[in-house]
């Protein structure tokens, strides 16, 4: 562990830029098992975070905190402004309008046909586009926009696993969110589509002006897609800085993330 938390801080800070999310000193346990240990992050509007940690490094135990679906021991986490753990249940659910996340399986009803896939969301929370929602024209808006208006009609049985990660990712754009939370969303994939899919996240940033926090233990996806990385381990932020930075530190434990 750290004696100095500023060792392996190696890009400097953003002062000037907005902070979307923000968490302090996060802690979880499962009994004697410590999982976060005091995690720490900022994600900038605008930007690609990277969060890389090997298996049961805590990674998915920080996301279910950070959207309200587990609570955390101890810390704080503020998202736009709020702190998720004063919130009641009604204004946590108008705050995840604005939160997108891909899950690493897709999770799209096997049930209902791609149009439906990406209805289901819209009819949850019509409030927040008001009356007049053409739907059938944002429905085919939102899948041209990840390359897929062809497959509407289509039931998520006949989309490739490339096609369905499309797919969920156009169900989570339909909402219009300020953040997308990604989870490891090229896992699963051959190399060619993972490529697309990356390149699809940087699109989309773009046409969508989002901030994304990425969780993934592809350095592939990593060197291509990160503004900016932390690296988790022993359930603290180990080490912070861009890919090029990091990759260039000799300290064992953030060598070992970069090895193939």
């Amino acid at each position: 562990m750290r004696e100095d938390k500023d060792v392996l801080t190696v890009t400097k800070p953003l002062e000037n830029r907005e902070v979307v999310i923000e968490i302090k000193d996060l802690r979880k346990s499962f009994g004697d098992n410590h999982v976060l240990n005091g995690f720490n992050m900022r994600l900038y509007k605008g930007e690609n975070l990277v969060i890389m940690g090997k298996s049961g490094s805590g990674k998915s135990v920080m996301i279910k905190c950070l959207i309200g679906l587990m609570k955390a021991d101890s810390g704080s986490i503020n998202v736009m402004g709020k702190d998720i753990r004063t919130l009641d249940q009604t204004t946590l659910d108008d705050l995840r309008t604005d939160v997108g996340f891909l899950f690493q399986g897709s999770a799209l009803y096997d049930s209902m046909t791609v149009r439906e896939n990406l209805e289901f969301p819209l009819r949850r929370h019509m409030n927040k586009f008001g009356e007049g929602l053409d739907t059938e024209s944002l429905v085919l808006e939102t899948l041209g926009n990840v390359g897929l208006a062809h497959t509407v009609n289509m039931m998520p049985s006949e989309l490739s696993g490339g096609m369905k990660r499309r797919v969920a990712l156009a169900r989570t754009l339909i909402m219009r969110p300020k953040i997308i939370l990604y989870d490891e969303p090229t896992s699963g994939l051959d190399p060619i589509t993972s490529k697309e899919i990356i390149e699809l996240m940087l699109s989309i940033q773009q046409k969508y002006k989002t901030s994304s926090l990425i969780i993934t233990h592809d350095v592939d996806c990593a060197r291509v897609i990160a503004d900016r990385m932390i690296l988790l381990v022993d359930g603290i932020d180990y080490a912070e800085g861009t890919f090029k930075e990091l990759l260039k530190v000799t300290d064992q434990k953030v060598k070992a993330f970069f090895k193939h």
